[in-house]
């Protein structure tokens, strides 16, 4: 059984990014029904050298849409990272909901093999297209979204594996 290189990315990020607005929904109307600021979720981190919320979320978006982008060869949409509430959060993911959404399955088809160079921290790092959606954009991004997930868990947020997960 073959699977195309977009139904290995373009959907899978989608689904996620789709269960994790819903997971923020909860976490505000969490916050709201328990009078508690909003911010204290967002800024909320697992530990103190560890990204809070909102940034977990910026990341989870950033690598959604980089390596989707990347992997059709177009460029990747600059996104401020300002977001601290929950709505601008979820409109992050609306934004990044809204580009992925405007990829065809032939932009990313047949990428198995392009050439993909990431420049992190002043190194160069070479990848060739599934190497780097396997590899490295999918446990990256699983990463922040699980991550997402257990600080809103950790804060007290009703959530269960049937929200991480959702409707595949």
């Amino acid at each position: 059984m073959h699977i195309s290189m977009y139904q290995a990315s373009a959907p899978r990020f989608a689904n996620t990014l789709q269960n994790l607005a819903a997971i923020l929904d909860k976490a505000q109307a969490h916050a709201a029904a328990r009078k508690i600021d909003e911010q204290v979720l967002t800024s909320s981190r697992l530990y103190p050298d560890m990204f809070a919320l909102a940034r977990q979320v910026q990341i989870a978006c950033d690598t959604a849409k980089g390596a989707v982008a990347r992997l059709a060869g177009v460029e990747i949409p600059a996104h401020e990272d300002s977001e601290r509430s929950f709505d601008e959060l979820k409109a992050r993911i609306a934004k990044t909901l809204a580009f992925i959404a405007t990829l065809k399955p032939a932009q990313i088809d047949g990428t198995e093999d392009r050439e993909i160079v990431l420049k992190i921290q002043g190194k160069e790092l070479p990848y060739r297209g599934m190497q780097y959606l396997l590899g490295r954009a999918w446990p990256n991004f699983y990463f922040h979204v699980t991550t997402a997930y257990n600080i809103l868990r950790h804060n007290g947020v009703e959530l269960g594996k049937g929200d991480f997960i959702g409707n595949p």
